[in-house]
């Protein structure tokens, strides 16, 4: 499946603009100001780190004076603010940390409910033609691009900016316009060469992220398969396959840090030959005597001071630009229409008897191989009708039709004369219940999958459903009983016993009409005789559609 839509990828600017939202909330001023306060500590931390290269070089200054009366008491004065300002700088960045913490936080869970939310919408026919590994992947990465994206702007990038401005004014002012216009140049350069050069390594990130995701995709489908490949001895062609996607991050995250070596280097230099050029002024204006030991200090501190940031700008514009392609592709998820949607101002569904009637409908999921061809079928409420025929006939289309999964074609599907395009989905679905063919359930209790047809339903309401579904009894025989864990998609649980706990399900929701698609087709035939009987009765006075292989069933 593509997740890139037609569009061209969305610009760094456009993908920043996009978070504002989260993290501005519009509708809690309690996260907007803790945002202003967080930035106004931001701002106080720089002012305060910039003074102590300023302390440290009156301290130089006051020391190497002749006059030794105030030799012991200027220093100490000096050296005092000194102290202060440090812990003050790091009280501020801590209490900006804090305070953050909430906001960002905040930002990170609302972009991931609404991307899940947002996958529950998008239709059927996307989530049976995507790879559950690489969008498993795709999300993962983009949330937590999303936190690094917040964390580095506000924490590194924008007090990294505030302390080169800050420092800039200060060494024109204090010193020389020359070592000021060096330092400006010196940054720029470094700036100009990282971004090249780290678009140049932005490819071999995208390969790797393709790799990585194409890996892991291979890797779930593998494993999700287990049976299926032990039943075939195939665990030494599942390994080449998956080590033929292993080799191919291996290429792109040789050539990715091959890049990086390269970045560093040049990062290094830049910044060595500015250190270098600032210090020979520095030395020349004290020999000169038109400068002190002290500005010979403030000129060195502040460069190693600035070397920090600047070693930082280098991976947090690495960081900025891998986040952004995370978050692009997460957002080209969302970004991603619902096929099915309901129509604006759609009505609850009425479902007085819930008679059933399809109309003419005609449907394929190819359009090169119709499945459904002017199909006309009425089931008056309260009335069980059968559809008997062979695998691939569009019997189960049909259920997928009446839940609105999909669109017709042609014709319409109707229940109580309501088209079902016409109402919402939610109620369109409340009113149905249905025991499908392959059944998959939570990795979660037994309790928790059948009470899944009514949240909110009684422990007493759950076992009901569960000794009309005939699981009763060998749920209590289980060490854990309804606490018992399924596993992963139900595989704890044999094929007849998921399909008990689905049945069980569909009667805990008590719906207005049933399905029953192979309900049975897992059972053994004593089970099975036992189950239909209770299915009859539950099926009295309900619309119901058997779909079946045999008119046994």
């Amino acid at each position: 499946m593509v997740l890139t839509p037609p569009n061209a990828p969305r610009s760094g600017f456009r993908t920043l603009m996009s978070l504002l939202p989260y993290l501005w909330s519009r509708d809690r001023w309690t996260m907007r100001a803790r945002v202003v306060l967080a930035l106004a500590f931001l701002v106080l931390s720089k002012i305060a780190i910039v003074f102590v290269p300023i302390f440290y070089k009156k301290a130089v200054d006051a020391l190497t004076l002749a006059d030794s009366d105030i030799l012991l008491v200027v220093p100490v004065g000096i050296i005092v603010a000194y102290g202060l300002a440090r812990v003050a700088s790091l009280g501020f960045s801590e209490a900006r940390d804090a305070i953050f913490a909430r906001v960002g936080q905040r930002a990170v869970r609302t972009v991931a409910l609404e991307v899940f939310r947002h996958l529950h919408q998008l239709s059927l026919r996307f989530h049976l033609d995507r790879q559950t590994g690489g969008l498993s992947r795709i999300i993962e990465r983009g949330n937590r691009a999303v936190e690094l994206l917040l964390r580095i702007s506000l924490f590194n990038l924008i007090p990294t900016v505030i302390e080169l401005v800050l420092v800039f004014g200060i060494l024109w002012y204090m010193l020389d316009l020359v070592i000021a216009c060096i330092t400006l140049a010196t940054v720029i350069i470094y700036i100009i060469y990282t971004m090249i050069v780290t678009e140049w390594r932005i490819r071999f990130r995208r390969r790797m992220n393709e790799a990585d995701t194409s890996a892991n995709t291979r890797a779930i489908d593998s494993l999700l398969n287990y049976e299926t490949v032990k039943y075939f001895g195939a665990e030494k062609h599942e390994a080449g396959r998956y080590d033929e996607r292993l080799k191919n991050y291996e290429d792109a995250a040789v050539k990715s840090n091959v890049s990086l070596a390269a970045l560093n280097f040049g990062q290094a230099a830049i910044i060595s030959v500015g250190i270098t050029l600032i210090m020979l002024i520095s030395a020349s204006g004290i020999v000169s005597g038109t400068m002190t030991v002290g500005d010979f200090v403030l000129a060195n501190t502040y460069l190693m001071q600035l070397y920090q940031p600047l070693n930082l700008f280098g991976f947090v514009y690495r960081e900025i630009k891998q986040a952004l392609i995370d978050i692009e592709q997460m957002f080209q998820v969302l970004a991603l229409g619902a096929d099915i949607v309901d129509k604006p101002g759609a009505a609850r569904l009425a479902t007085a008897g819930a008679a059933i009637r399809f109309e003419g409908v005609g449907f394929a999921y190819d359009e090169r191989r119709p499945i459904l061809k002017g199909i006309d079928l009425f089931v008056p409420k309260g009335h069980k009708v059968a559809i008997v025929g062979p695998s691939g006939a569009g019997k189960s289309t049909l259920a997928r039709l009446l839940y609105r999964f999909y669109d017709v074609d042609l014709g319409r599907v109707m229940i109580d004369g309501q088209d079902v395009r016409d109402v919402t989905q939610e109620s369109l679905r409340a009113a149905i219940g249905i025991v499908p063919q392959d059944t998959v359930l939570f990795n979660d209790t037994i309790s928790y999958n059948i009470a899944y047809g009514r949240p909110g339903a009684t422990r007493d309401e759950v076992e009901e459903a569960a000794r009309l579904a005939h699981i009763h009894d060998f749920i209590n025989n289980l060490p854990d009983g309804y606490n018992t864990m399924v596993g992963e998609r139900g595989l704890k649980l044999s094929g007849g016993e998921k399909q008990r706990v689905a049945i069980a399900r569909t009667i805990l929701k008590n719906p207005k009409i049933l399905i029953f698609d192979e309900a049975t087709s897992a059972l053994d035939t004593h089970t099975e005789r036992a189950i239909q009987a209770n299915l009859n009765n539950l099926a009295k006075g309900r619309t119901t559609l058997v779909i079946a292989h045999r008119l046994s069933t």
